[in-house]
């Protein structure tokens, strides 16, 4: 099969024939009909962003496809199946604490790393071997529409902190980081959820103006001023009532004043969720956290739940792919939709190799 190889870092792909993934118990072959292309995926491919990787591998964080092959254990999934394929994948062995890896992409630990020896190889490529766990179903749709599904490996992320904070309707939330390609991610799914208002801050006003286009007057956008004080009071006085729950989901270049003006908005009692990328510094304080009795969570990804959850939102028309503008490349020019997507990174945009 064609597939897409990343052989040393700092290298390009290399476009070549590489055998067919073998069906094993518990696992599923796929074959790939859409697949994106992260925007920073140049920067794990130089090493930048230190990823773990056991290389030679084909890269590529999930995909949209059908399924080609199933394993005895599977009884609901067919051949032909439409499906989306979950990169999260978690030792069986644990169910508690499972090691994971992000197929295609990365590990965490040396758990993780020994789950990415054999779920090594992700979507860049014709075809791919999935846990039958990850696999799950969309219904019908045309080979046309796989590119937008791709979006759902985005909404997954932010989906997976709602989750955790046990977001309910009617609630307002702020989302930190609201104008990157996370964040308004992260502003449609509270809506789908039903967050009644959704507090956007960010220094993009033409993001943030497109924001309230988009959704309507739930979303409340806040330009943001670079004082901690006046910007935390700032989100605040947008807000509709107090604020349940604060979802963070900044980039690492961010201050963390940026963050903890955000995070201190959250009413007693509420909720924050930190998904960013910030670094070490980001003091918060201890009296604060415990006298307003605030729940922090630290969330990677999702649970295994989720995707079958969110799938259903989009089946109900409660989220809409229908936002995302995507651009698509075959295979033989891996390398070029690399670059256009670390170059087209912004909210709601897509770039997708349909192999």
């Amino acid at each position: 099969m064609k597939a897409a190889v990343l052989k040393s870092l700092g290298s390009p792909l290399a476009l070549e024939n590489a055998p067919e993934p073998v069906l094993g118990t518990g696992e599923v072959i796929v074959d790939v009909v859409a697949t994106r292309v992260l925007s920073y995926m140049n920067e794990v491919f130089s090493g930048v962003r230190n990823y773990a990787l056991d290389l030679p591998i084909i890269p590529g964080p999930g995909c949209i496809g059908r399924v080609r092959a199933i394993g005895p254990d599977a009884t609901k999934l067919a051949i032909g199946d439409w499906v989306f394929c979950d990169p999260t994948v978690r030792s069986r062995d644990d169910a508690i604490a499972p090691d994971i890896a992000l197929q295609g992409l990365t590990a965490a630990g040396a758990g993780g790393m020994r789950l990415q020896q054999h779920f090594r190889h992700g979507s860049f490529a014709e075809q791919m071997r999935v846990p039958t766990e990850n696999v799950k179903r969309i219904g019908t749709i045309t080979p046309e529409d796989a590119t937008r599904w791709c979006a759902l490996g985005t909404l997954l992320v932010p989906y997976g902190g709602f989750l955790a904070a046990n977001l309910q309707p009617g609630e307002t939330v702020l989302v930190s980081g609201a104008t990157g390609n996370f964040g308004s991610a992260a502003v449609s799914v509270a809506l789908a959820m039903g967050a009644a208002c959704v507090v956007a801050p960010g220094r993009n006003e033409a993001i943030l103006a497109d924001l309230v286009r988009r959704f309507g007057d739930r979303v409340k956008p806040v330009r943001l001023s670079g004082n901690e004080d006046d910007d935390r009071e700032s989100m605040k006085r947008a807000a509709s009532g107090p604020i349940d729950c604060v979802l963070d989901i900044m980039p690492p270049s961010v201050s963390t004043n940026v963050v903890r003006a955000a995070i201190m908005t959250v009413r007693p009692y509420g909720r924050v969720v930190l998904m960013g990328g910030v670094g070490a510094g980001l003091e918060l304080p201890y009296p604060w956290i415990m006298r307003n009795c605030v729940s922090i969570h630290g969330v990677w990804m999702y649970p295994p739940d989720a995707a079958g959850r969110l799938i259903a939102l989009v089946r109900a028309g409660l989220l809409r792919l229908e936002e995302y503008e995507a651009t698509a490349f075959d295979l033989d020019h891996a390398n070029e939709a690399v670059e256009h997507a670390a170059a087209n990174g912004g909210p709601f945009k897509l770039t997708v190799i349909r192999p």
